[in-house]
């Protein structure tokens, strides 16, 4: 990311000693842009604190006790240069910082995955009880477009005895996948596998397949705000409905669970036109905090019962 050739406050780093100083001065400069907040924060205090203190190497939880530390002009050189990109150029702050937290675990991103975020992260905390009985009896477990591999560090961490397979078209995501499950330590247990989708994974079967794909149709494609397109096109859209991925899901996913394995896919705002396209499938749509229509599981003996009545 290059600096950009506008003048942006200048005097800033000569005025601005304090981290207090530079927390009033964010907060200013992003509600006097126009970037959109949804990566993590939606409004422009949150945004700051977390540009701040990342780029300082400092804690999330410690704002208070250093609001009145002064910054090395290194360091004020530094944050400016991150406040500029994000208001001019739009780059997610968790690109400027790389990092990005879900449900409590903190990830390591930058260009070439899109910024973690997923409902399905939610229901792993509940281990997708009670659809699962004995989470100690999954021991196979894969995440079809993994991304950062965000997902199959939050799946090994719900299911310690499955081995673990992340996948990604992308041989980026994959690099930065393994660098998550390194720094987790738990390269005994997740494989990041570069395929496009199931088409690597031959011979393989699972307990549990989870799956946050592309999903955005094209209408909305062409809609996103600039954060959204300074992330990486290919994990984003998925044709004109928005289920080209979820088809290949369903079509493949039986031939690689076990009997009475799960397939748990996030799908955004598609539910309608899924069920246009599957009426005869029994989807379960689980409840998230924000609602029940994002996320379907579906078991691998029902999914192939309904194969032949939709010609999946």
């Amino acid at each position: 990311m290059s600096l950009p050739s506008t003048n942006f406050f200048p005097s800033a780093v000569e005025e601005l000693f304090t981290l207090r100083d530079w927390l009033r001065f964010t907060v200013s400069r992003f509600e006097n842009s126009d970037i959109f907040f949804g990566h993590g924060t939606d409004n422009a205090y949150d945004e700051a604190a977390w540009l701040i203190l990342a780029s300082l190497h400092l804690p999330q939880d410690t704002l208070d006790n250093f609001l009145d530390a002064r910054l090395l002009a290194s360091e004020r050189k530094h944050l400016l240069h991150l406040i500029e990109l994000r208001v001019t150029q739009h780059v997610p702050t968790a690109y400027l910082v790389h990092e990005a937290w879900l449900r409590g675990f903190k990830f390591y991103v930058d260009e070439r995955v899109i910024v973690p975020r997923s409902f399905i992260a939610e229901l792993l905390e509940q281990q997708f009880a009670p659809w699962i009985e004995f989470p100690e009896m999954i021991e196979s477990a894969a995440d079809i477009c993994t991304g950062s591999g965000c997902l199959g560090i939050l799946l090994a961490n719900a299911f310690p005895n499955a081995l673990i397979d992340v996948v990604d078209i992308s041989p980026d995501a994959i690099a930065v996948a393994n660098i998550n499950i390194n720094n987790y330590g738990l390269q005994q247990q997740i494989s990041a596998i570069q395929s496009d989708m199931f088409s690597a994974l031959q011979g393989k079967t699972y307990d549990l397949i989870i799956s946050n794909p592309p999903y955005v149709d094209a209408q909305a494609m062409s809609t996103l705000p600039q954060e959204y397109r300074n992330e990486p096109q290919l994990a984003l859209g998925s044709g004109q409905d928005g289920l080209d991925h979820t088809h290949t899901l369903l079509r493949e996913a039986p031939l690689h669970l076990n009997a009475g394995g799960l397939l748990v896919v996030e799908i955004g705002h598609n539910r309608d036109a899924l069920l246009a396209a599957y009426p005869h499938l029994p989807f379960v749509w689980l409840e998230v905090d924000a609602g029940d229509e994002f996320v379907f599981l579906i078991q691998r003996e029902a999914l192939l019962a309904g194969v032949q009545d939709d010609s999946i």
